[in-house]
């Protein structure tokens, strides 16, 4: 049982190191995917429609599963948890690059992100007991560089591969990273305390019915679906999560971690992710379309012009994180989101013939207006909770940054189709909202100042 203060240096190394191989892997499963989409619809003979499921099959099971699984955390341990995820996530790679069809691919995927669930639900929890106190934002920012650098590495990556390689190798890579990084926790990631408490199946269900429902409507409103049945699926996913609710408040340690949202700090941090996460995606997905389409700019080059947002966020977060072990995060985070909001509004004044190093260094203001958010509002989001829901608050910090970039989605869909294929003014509409999300989290950020920075460290 780790009951010091954090791990000695040499351990802390080979933990983060173990941890760093995880994360890379399940951030890459996401961006490769995406990348690969057309060449496995086309030898798979599937359609486009059909084979959007690679992609969504993954983003639900890592959406159900988190939740229930940083509460299988809080019960069994983080480390428990953090390598049964990883040996599935590395099981259900192998069984992706196997596959000959595109029902067997989408059901490894599943796994595949039920796997990646079980890191991602733990791993700021971890990183709690992996680092001191007083270095605990230095360690979430080695995080938050590890998956900027993945996101912002993983287009290029995965065109790498697909010159020289098949698709299938995409995945197929993810099993002697899986292994090494299995080999490697199972001698450095440290025991942590357990509740004991028993793990409720039924919250487990009702999580899945909720947040499944909910993210099929949303993707409905972006992928164009039938009205009623986008209202049927947000109305039965309402429905259900206000009985899950419900029965969160009657529980000491609830799945949904209603205890914890009673904490000012805590439910303030996860709506500034949220709004900030939706921010981002929006401008993601919005700015290929306007660069490529009214800039008249070519797909690789598209991947230039956007690169500079995540890979200013991979020299900025380190230096948040580590301000964060002394300063407010709603000071840090939002300063960080008012040079956010201001970049998003420049690039949103952007001319259709705008010179490249024009759009280069507006990109850059947003990365690094939100790299200077990111470190200090999820250690915000880890510390303000007792270390015995540790498990929970890394769970939701997982879960607010996938229901932002779901709702990012679902906004860029329905505000194109409002725009009637006007790409121009769908993206500037759209951005305009993005800025409008990011304005939002500044205030609920600075207005974190008026609250206790956390319950405990």
């Amino acid at each position: 049982m780790q009951d010091q203060d954090g791990l000695p240096p040499k351990a802390r190394r080979r933990a983060i190191l173990t941890m760093a191989l995880a994360i890379c892997a399940s951030v890459l499963s996401t961006a490769i995917a995406n990348i690969a989409l057309p060449t496995m619809a086309s030898e798979l003979q599937a359609s486009p429609a059909a084979s959007i499921w690679v992609v969504n099959a993954y983003q639900l099971a890592v959406t159900v599963s988190l939740l229930p699984l940083a509460s299988l955390g809080d019960s069994r341990g983080y480390r428990f948890v953090y390598l049964w995820g990883l040996g599935i996530f590395t099981a259900a790679s192998l069984a992706c690059g196997l596959s000959d069809s595109l029902p067997m691919l989408v059901a490894a995927r599943v796994a595949q992100g039920i796997g990646a669930a079980g890191v991602m639900s733990v791993n700021t929890a971890l990183i709690r007991f992996v680092f001191p106190r007083a270095e605990l934002g230095r360690g979430v920012a080695t995080t938050a560089l590890v998956v900027a650098v993945s996101s912002a590495s993983g287009p290029s990556v995965a065109a790498a591969i697909l010159s020289v390689a098949s698709w299938h190798s995409l995945f197929t890579l993810n099993v002697p990273v899986g292994l090494v990084a299995l080999g490697l926790a199972v001698r450095s990631l440290p025991e942590t305390p357990r509740s004991g408490n028993r793990f409720d199946f039924l919250s487990a269900a009702m999580n899945a019915l909720t947040f499944g429902l909910l993210l099929l409507g949303f993707d409905g409103i972006g992928h164009g679906h039938a009205p009623w049945v986008i209202a049927l699926e947000l109305a039965a996913g309402l429905a259900v999560g206000t009985v899950f609710v419900r029965r969160q408040l009657g529980l000491s340690a609830p799945m949904l971690p209603v205890d914890l949202f009673r904490l000012p700090a805590f439910g303030m941090s996860v709506g500034t992710s949220i709004c900030s996460y939706t921010a981002q995606t929006i401008a993601h997905l919005a700015l290929p379309f306007y660069f490529q389409v009214a800039g008249g700019v070519s797909q690789a080059q598209v991947g230039l012009l956007i690169t500079p947002w995540p890979a200013v966020v991979v020299f900025v977060a380190p230096l948040a994180g580590r301000l964060s072990d002394r300063y407010s995060a709603g000071l840090l985070g939002g300063c960080g989101l008012a040079v956010l909001t201001g970049g998003m509004l420049l690039v949103m004044a952007l001319p259709a013939d705008a010179a490249f190093w024009d759009v280069v260094w507006r990109m850059m203001v947003c990365g690094i207006g939100f790299g200077f958010f990111q470190s200090p509002n999820n250690r915000a989001i880890i510390s303000a909770a007792p270390r015995n829901r540790s498990g929970a608050a890394s769970g939701m910090l997982s879960t607010a940054r996938l229901t932002g970039q779901t709702i990012g989605g679902a906004v860029v869909g329905l505000v194109f189709a409002l725009t009637h294929g006007d790409i121009a003014q769908g993206a500037t509409l759209a951005l305009t909202v993005g800025a409008a999300f990011a304005g939002t989290a500044c205030v609920v950020s600075f207005l974190r100042l008026t609250q206790p920075a956390s319950l405990t460290n």
